[in-house]
């Protein structure tokens, strides 16, 4: 018999919801008991405890596999949501208790900034009310040198290539496919078999010509043994990017996150076109001393960081 909602919240200890989040993501009894620190038995025991409360079966095995029943899966769900709102608990008393009431000035590049910054600014203004915080928009090598001469705190940008920076320090926020857009009233916008063949002739929004980026799309559409687009503009802004779109039939490559946002406002549509898995790292910068001396900074690169681990968890689609 299932338990009431009652019961369900006073048996519902904080290890299972733990056990149930891990196993969602590792499947295997000895890579949660690796992650949480835990034995194999203890693993066992606490899955065996929820289906108890819950009173029906969570997980079904097959050897050391677990799988995840549809309650099971709605049992994760519920039990990531809790884990969420305690870590943001967290947040906000670590940044109550260490009165963070600073400044930072934060860099962005505009392909990443509606992805990342809302959320991010969100978690961090409610933890901390008093501190300051400003947003510059802008493309990687102008902001890059506002970083090393410290007019901003962090950076973060997109980066089609690994590169060391002398005295910054950078981490890897989240990797993500570059698709084909095409403005929503487009001739190829509902088609559904395309090949590289049909669009080179189209105009193309590119990145400058020489960058990393624009190298990568010329190597695709070699790959495809195609010469590169001879009709392209190249522009980095998004804004004036999508407005292209929308008047002329020009076709562009952008980040699948951001794609998806803007095609579900109608504003584009992606094309059924293979890009040969071309990803683009986001990636945080900042200068080495920023660790010692500004704790507001610090605190902000967690909320990134926390943001960007609640990111993971929604697939692309």
């Amino acid at each position: 018999m299932a338990i009431s909602n009652n019961d369900f919240q006073k048996a519902v200890k904080l290890r299972h919801l733990r056990v149930i989040a891990a196993l969602s993501d590792l499947k295997l009894l000895a890579r949660v008991a690796d992650e949480l620190n835990i034995t194999q038995p203890a693993v066992s025991k606490q899955i065996a405890e929820l289906e108890k409360i819950v009173g029906v079966p969570i997980v079904t095995r097959d050897r050391n596999r677990l799988f995840l029943t549809p309650i099971g899966h709605r049992l994760v769900v519920h039990a990531k949501q809790a884990l969420n709102q305690l870590d943001r608990a967290a947040f906000d008393l670590e940044a109550m208790a260490s009165g963070i009431s600073g400044a930072v000035a934060i860099g962005v590049v505009s392909s990443v900034a509606p992805t990342l910054l809302p959320s991010t600014i969100a978690l961090f203004k409610s933890s901390t009310p008093e501190a300051s915080i400003s947003v510059r928009e802008g493309h990687f090598v102008e902001l890059i040198p506002e970083l090393q001469d410290g007019a901003l705190d962090l950076l973060i940008a997109r980066s089609w290539q690994p590169q060391e920076l002398p005295g910054i320090n950078q981490i890897r926020l989240f990797e993500e496919p570059v698709v084909v857009v095409a403005g929503r009233n487009h001739d190829l916008a509902r088609q559904p078999d395309l090949k590289w063949t049909d669009v080179v002739d189209f105009p193309w929004i590119m990145p400058q010509a020489n960058s990393v980026a624009r190298r990568a799309i010329d190597t695709l559409f070699a790959e495809n043994e195609l010469a590169p687009p001879a009709n392209t503009i190249a522009s980095l802004s998004l804004t004036l990017n999508l407005a292209l779109l929308d008047v002329i039939p020009a076709l562009g490559l952008m980040p699948q996150r951001l794609a998806q946002s803007h095609a579900a406002r109608g504003d584009i549509v992606t094309l059924a076109l293979d890009t040969r898995g071309i990803l683009s790292d986001v990636r945080c910068f900042w200068r080495g001393d920023q660790a010692q001396t500004n704790p507001t900074f610090l605190f902000f690169l967690k909320c990134l960081q926390k943001t960007t681990e609640e990111l993971k968890t929604i697939p692309f689609g």
